[in-house]
């Protein structure tokens, strides 16, 4: 359960910086989608967690809820990989260059959605 909390943490902390200065968290955005591992640790990201959600979704104040973000992480993981590392890269630059004015207001909303997450895991 532990790791389903740590994940609306995470959530949070990454809110506050969309909050707080969105064109960091685009430039973030752009420049880790450089790295030579962006593609693989995107999927194995969401494999885990989607995996994690599901396995604890049972435990929590809203399985249903929970069990479905886990099963959407594991769809977009087998859609990455089904789209490849550049078509994966691609997306993420034109969305980060697309979207950066509706970071603010988008990290504030996560920011309640990463609270709520850790709110079903006591």
């Amino acid at each position: 359960m532990w790791l389903l909390s740590f994940f609306g943490l995470l959530m949070m902390v990454i809110s506050l910086v969309m909050i707080k200065n969105p064109q960091t968290f685009a430039t973030g955005i752009i420049k880790f989608s450089q790295q030579t591992y962006f593609h693989v640790f995107e999927i194995l990201s969401r494999l885990f967690f989607g995996v994690v959600f599901v396995y604890y979704s049972p435990l929590t104040l809203a399985p249903i809820m929970n069990a479905t973000l886990g099963y959407l992480m594991l769809l977009v993981a087998i859609l990455l990989l089904v789209i490849g590392a550049d078509k994966h890269r691609t997306f993420a630059l034109w969305s980060a260059e697309k979207f950066s004015t509706t970071f603010r207001v988008s990290g504030f909303f996560s920011f309640i959605f990463g609270s709520y997450i850790i709110y079903t895991t006591w």
